[in-house]
């Protein structure tokens, strides 16, 4: 793989906490244009992972590059503007908006004209129409003018990713895209990362192997903080360590999503 070829990097990765490793020596190389899930048992140090990646928590020692420069010290907000989105950082902060308005928002973060809310309506009504094209992307025309504390769960996830693509990221990250869904609502949120992942790079967590294994390219698997396998979904569901990393339930976890 050429450097061109890699979007993020990571060299020896580290985070510790008052002598506690919770991320040790990672070294993650997502490929652009591709979907990488990040997995792992409870207390494997995703979460952690992504706080580094999106500086929400300074890395013990470490470098982590995007396109190849080296942002380790850059602040969440000189992220963001780099292209590197995270999901939640962006989701529906405000319940008792319409969905439309939401996304409205995230767009106006893209101007630069964050949340000035003492422009006049009519200024924003500019934003409308890709305001609309993004949530007829997410498949939430219809809700356009729901209020969104009034969104079922998994409509609520689908507007999540069309705030995160308002921002138009580059690299999207996902943190647990499906948790706490119905198998319906799963199936079609996973449709719809795979659908806007089209010309843009996914790196997510998620714990659902079914989820994983029908659209993620490569695997990172990570326990007690380190990587201990990485791959496709066939190579990495195979490997003993792993099965034994979820403890037995690997087999029924990881082998059922076949």
């Amino acid at each position: 793989m050429t450097p061109d070829d890699l979007i993020l990097e990571t060299h020896a990765l580290t985070k510790t906490f008052k002598g506690f490793t919770a991320v040790s020596d990672v070294n993650l190389r997502v490929k652009r244009g591709s979907i990488h899930a990040l997995i792992g048992p409870n207390g494997a140090g995703k979460t952690t992972c992504f706080n580094l990646l999106t500086k929400f928590l300074e890395p013990t020692t470490g470098t982590i590059l995007f396109n190849g420069i080296d942002i380790t010290r850059e602040k969440p907000a000189q992220i963001a503007r780099r292209g590197v989105i995270r999901s939640f950082q962006i989701s529906a902060v405000f319940p008792h908006l319409t969905v439309r308005e939401n996304v409205r928002i995230g767009l106006q973060r893209q101007l630069g004209t964050a949340f000035q809310f003492w422009r006049s309506e009519r200024s924003l009504d500019a934003l409308n129409g890709r305001a609309m094209a993004l949530l007829e992307q997410v498949g939430l025309t219809e809700f356009a003018e729901t209020v969104t504390v009034n969104l079922p769960y998994g409509r609520k996830r689908a507007l999540e990713i069309a705030t995160t693509l308002a921002m138009e990221p580059e690299l999207m990250l996902l943190d647990e895209p499906t948790q706490g869904m119905g198998h319906e609502d799963v199936d079609r949120v996973t449709q719809l990362i795979k659908k806007v992942s089209v010309g843009r790079t996914i790196l997510m967590v998620e714990h659902n192997m079914n989820v994983v294994s029908s659209i993620a390219d490569k695997i990172t698997v990570l326990q007690r903080g380190a990587i201990l396998a990485e791959g496709p979904y066939a190579e990495v569901s195979k490997d003993p360590r792993v099965m034994e990393a979820y403890m037995g339930t690997a087999d029924a976890e990881l082998q059922g999503a076949h």
